[in-house]
This record gives structure tokens, C-alpha cells and sequence, in this order.
């Protein structure tokens, strides 16, 4: 049983009563009134954000993961991972008309700037249509008409462009194309807990690669340290990998473990 403060249309009488939780629930003008021991002070707010308000919000890995996946049907199957990424962008940002404003510092972040190649394969797939190269910011039209009616607003969409861009926990400085996309995939599959899984065919149709190349790429990943493990059960066709665990940072100046000062 919970205890519920009901308040009627005219905003005069205040009924305060016992009542279910399904019952409380559907019911209008009704606030449950949360539990409380006497003499218990309230815990006064931090003026600091919690490391989880710190961390990025669950919906644009989710967003990113919805467009990778329509990317991954609306696009020819072996486009270029560098064409994903641009298509990626370009349609997280798109507003209700299915234009497009791409400033030339994004473009050089993603060192596409001058990539008229991938330009040409996406026009190709008759996803837009070419771009006037002369104009800054670079503007353009999306030609997919689906593109056009993405739930959220575009606010939140560019949100999670711009997540896409530093995919946390899984970021990489510099790195090729085809391993920032490969990056972006796990991270916008990656919940919150140790361990994540997701077919074969679904992550190297999202890397558009083949199934033995998506491997390769996961060993890079494993090797520069940005992936921890990562294994596939070849019966199920199951890829599951775990994100490497955080290491201390050593301050400046001072020695790491194991590390000898050499004397003089």
C-alpha cells in the first residue's frame, strides 16, 4: 500500500489516503508521497554532478545505434566505412527537409574534408545529391525520404552526432576510418554493464565489412588497448567483448610501479 495525496479539478480540496500502487498509478491530480523515517534528516544536494550525470545519456548511443543499423539496410552493403561515417553524420543533423549545414571544422575533424570520393559514392546510391564544394558551411540535401521522419527533434539528433564523433568508452584520437567506425559500433551497443554481445552478421553489416575482416578490425581495437577482449562463438554466431578495464593514472613526475630511479 502507498500513501497518495489526490487533489480534486478545482484545486481547493487536498485528499490524503491509502491506496494500491495500480491503483495509484492511472489515477489523475494524484502524487504518491515518498516514504520517510522521523528524525532522519534529508540528504542535502551536491553542488558536484554525480559521475553518472557526467556521463553521457544512454539515448544517443541508442540514437547512433538505430541510424547505424537503418545505414546499414538503406546503403549499399559494402560502402565505404569513411561513407558511413559521413552518411552518419549528415543524417543525424539533417532537419525536417532533409537539409544539411556541415561546417569545415567538423569535415576537417573527420579529415573528410577533401574526400569528394565519398561524396560521389554516396550520390551514387541516390542517398543526396552532390554538394556545391565552394560554398562554406557546405550545404546539401538528403535524398531518402525516411531520413525525414526521425522521431526525435533535431536538437537531441545533433546531440548524438556529436557523441558519435568521441563514442565513449570507446574513443579513438586518430585512428583509419574503418576502425573509428568499428569503435562506434561497439560503443552504441554497449550498455552499461561489463560484458556486451550482438550477432556477427549484425556487426559486420554495420562496419561493412566481412565477417573475417570485422574480426581483424576487433584485434586492432584489442591490440591498441581500446577493446579489452573479445571472443566469437562460431556455433551461435555470437561476438560478445568486454571494454578493457581503467588503469590509476600516474602523476607526473612520479615513478610507475616496477619503474627504477636510476642512480647517479
Amino acid at each position: 500500500m502507498l500513501l497518495a495525496l489526490t487533489r480534486d479539478r478545482s484545486g481547493r480540496t487536498w485528499r490524503l489516503a491509502d491506496t494500491c500502487a495500480a491503483c495509484a498509478s492511472p489515477t489523475s491530480l494524484t502524487a504518491v508521497v515518498p516514504d520517510t523515517l522521523p528524525g532522519t534528516p534529508r540528504p542535502l544536494p551536491s553542488p558536484y554532478p554525480s559521475p553518472s550525470v557526467r556521463r553521457p545519456c544512454p539515448g544517443l548511443a541508442e540514437r547512433v545505434r538505430e541510424m547505424l543499423t537503418y545505414l546499414g539496410t538503406a546503403l549499399p552493403r559494402f560502402t565505404s566505412p569513411s561513407a558511413r561515417l559521413l552518411a552518419l553524420q549528415c543524417a543525424l543533423r539533417a532537419d525536417a527537409r532533409g537539409r544539411v549545414r556541415l561546417p569545415a571544422g567538423l569535415l576537417r575533424g573527420m579529415r573528410l574534408r577533401a574526400s569528394g570520393e565519398l561524396w560521389l559514392e554516396l550520390a551514387h546510391a541516390g542517398w543526396l545529391e552532390m554538394p556545391d564544394f565552394r560554398a562554406l558551411p557546405l550545404q546539401l540535401r538528403l535524398l531518402d525520404g525516411a531520413v525525414l521522419d526521425q522521431a526525435p527533434g533535431r536538437r537531441a539528433r545533433c546531440r548524438a552526432a556529436h557523441w558519435a564523433l568521441r563514442p565513449a568508452p570507446l574513443a579513438l584520437p586518430v585512428a583509419a576510418p574503418a576502425l573509428r567506425l568499428a569503435a562506434l559500433v561497439l560503443a552504441s551497443h554497449s550498455p552499461t554493464d561489463a560484458e556486451h554481445s550482438t550477432d556477427m552478421d549484425v556487426l559486420a553489416r554495420l562496419c561493412g565489412h566481412s565477417p573475417q575482416q570485422t574480426g581483424e578490425l576487433l584485434d586492432r581495437l584489442v591490440t591498441t588497448g581500446t577493446l579489452g577482449t573479445w571472443q566469437h562463438n562460431r556455433v551461435t554466431d555470437e561476438v560478445s567483448w568486454q571494454l578493457p578495464r581503467p588503469q590509476a593514472r600516474t602523476r607526473v613526475g612520479q615513478p610507475s610501479p616496477g619503474h627504477q630511479i636510476p642512480q647517479f
